[in-house]
C-alpha cells in the first residue's frame, strides 16, 4: 500500500473507481509546469514537446503495450471515434457492429452514430441477469455480417472483468476486428494487449491511476495496424522531427503517437506525468493481488452482515475487477447517508451502490467500517430521511 503517496480526502474514500485522489507526485508536476509557464513563457515548449511520448513507457506497463503501441491523449470518446474514423472500414455484408447493453453509455454513443453513417446495425448483447455477460453470448454475436467489436475490460457498473485474450482470439479467428474500452480495469490490474493481440483500446487515467478529473486518456493501436492511416489526422501526430516546420501535407508519427490530435493540456499532461510515477514505484501483480484481496474481504463482510444488499460482482477472481457492486432498492438513500457519516461511495441507477477498495490507500479496517456503517444504517433505517436528497453520480 502506498498511501503516503497521495493527499486523501478526509473520511473514507471508497469512490476510486470514479475519481482518485491527488498524488502528491501530481501536485509538484503541475506546479513545476506553472512555474515553467510563468518564468519562461513560450519558451517552455522547449521542455514541454513531446512529454506524452516521454510517457508512454510507463503508460505502456499499465495496458501490457509496447511504448510505441500507446500514447496519452484526448478522451475516452474523442479517443474512440479516433478509432472507429481510421479502422471501422464496413465493407459487403460485414458491415455491423457489436458491442453490449452494458456498456458506458457514451461508448454506444460514439458506436451508434458510427453505424449510422454506413446504414448499418449497432447490435447490443444483452445481459441474462441485468449485471454481467457471458463470453459465449459475446462470442456469439460475432457472425460473419460483423466488422467490429467493441467491449469493456471490466463492466462499470458490476465490475465484471471480461476474459480480452479469449475474446479477441475468437473475435480474429472469425476476421472481425475488436476493440477494448479498459476505463475500469487500467490501473487496478495487468493487461497483456501486445500480446492477446488486442486491436485497439481506449482508457481514461482519472480513475485507478488517479491523474485528476478530465485527465488525457489513454490509447493503444497494435503495431500490427501502424500501417493503417489515422482517420482524423492533426498537427499533433506529426512526425515530431519535422511538427514546427508547418508543411502543408501530413507526415505521420509511428505508432499511436500519430493520433493526436491537437496540442495537448500541459497542466492536466503535467498530473499525469505525476501519477504516473506512483506506478514507476509498484508492481501491478503486487496491485492486483492486494485488489483482490480487498475485494475478497468486502464481499465477505457484506456476506456476512449485510444479508439485505446483493453481492452483483463475479467472486471469481479471473471475472472481478477492482469494485464490489451493491444492489438495494435504497442504494440512492444509502449511498447519501455514507457521504453524511464520513464515507464517500458511488451510486448507479436504479439500485446499485459501488465501493471500490483500491489497492494502494485503502486500508482493512476502512473496508471493515464502511460495512459497520452500513449495518447501523440498515438497522436505524434513518436513510430513509434523505428521500428527495440528490446524489452525486460521477
Amino acid at each position: 500500500m502506498r498511501r503516503d503517496l497521495f493527499r486523501m480526502p478526509t473520511g473514507i474514500y471508497m469512490d476510486g473507481n470514479s475519481l482518485g485522489p491527488l498524488p502528491l507526485a501530481s501536485e509538484r508536476a503541475v506546479a513545476r509546469v506553472m512555474r515553467e509557464w510563468q518564468q519562461e513563457a513560450v519558451a517552455g515548449w522547449d521542455g514541454w514537446f513531446g512529454l506524452a511520448e516521454r510517457l508512454s513507457p510507463t503508460v505502456a506497463k499499465l495496458v501490457g503495450a509496447r511504448p510505441e503501441e500507446v500514447i496519452a491523449t484526448g478522451s475516452i470518446t474523442a479517443n474512440l471515434h479516433a478509432l472507429l474514423a481510421s479502422f471501422y472500414r464496413p465493407s459487403g455484408a460485414r458491415r455491423h457492429i457489436v458491442a453490449t447493453a452494458l456498456d458506458f453509455p457514451t461508448d454506444l454513443y460514439a458506436l451508434q452514430a458510427w453505424a449510422e453513417r454506413y446504414g448499418a446495425e449497432l447490435r447490443l448483447v444483452e445481459s441474462r441477469d441485468g449485471h454481467t455477460l457471458l463470453e459465449d453470448d459475446l462470442e456469439a454475436a460475432l457472425t460473419d455480417d460483423v466488422a467490429l467489436a467493441w467491449f469493456p475490460t471490466v463492466l462499470y457498473r458490476s465490475g465484471q472483468l471480461l476474459d480480452v485474450a479469449r475474446l479477441s482470439r475468437t473475435a480474429h479467428a472469425r476476421g472481425v476486428l475488436i476493440g477494448f474500452d479498459a476505463a475500469h480495469s487500467a490501473g487496478a490490474l495487468p493487461h497483456a494487449f501486445h500480446d492477446t493481440g488486442v486491436d485497439f483500446a481506449v482508457w481514461c487515467h482519472y480513475k485507478y491511476v488517479n491523474a485528476g478529473p478530465g485527465a488525457p486518456g489513454g490509447l493503444f493501436v497494435h503495431e500490427r495496424h501502424f500501417d493503417a492511416a489515422p482517420g482524423l489526422p492533426g498537427w499533433w501526430g506529426n512526425d515530431k522531427s519535422n511538427q514546427f516546420e508547418m508543411r502543408p501535407h501530413y507526415r505521420r508519427a509511428r505508432g499511436a503517437a500519430a493520433f493526436q490530435q491537437g496540442t495537448p493540456p500541459l497542466l492536466a499532461l503535467a498530473a499525469l506525468e505525476g501519477a504516473l510515477e506512483v506506478f514507476g514505484t509498484v508492481d501491478l501483480e503486487a496491485v492486483r493481488a492486494r485488489s483482490l484481496a480487498l475485494t475478497d474481504l468486502l464481499i465477505a463482510e457484506a456476506d456476512a452482515h449485510l444479508p439485505e444488499l446483493h453481492v452483483v460482482t463475479p467472486r471469481e477472481h479471473a471475472r472481478r475487477g477492482g469494485h464490489v457492486a451493491l444492489a438495494h432498492p435504497d442504494a440512492r438513500l444509502l449511498s447519501l447517508a455514507l457521504r453524511e457519516r464520513g464515507i464517500v461511495p458511488d451510486f448507479r441507477e436504479p439500485d446499485i451502490l459501488r465501493l471500490a477498495p483500491v489497492a494502494l490507500y485503502t486500508t482493512e479496517d476502512e473496508v471493515r467500517e464502511v460495512v459497520s456503517v452500513l449495518r447501523d444504517l440498515l438497522d436505524r433505517g434513518s436513510y430513509r430521511d434523505l428521500e428527495g436528497r440528490q446524489v452525486d453520480v460521477t
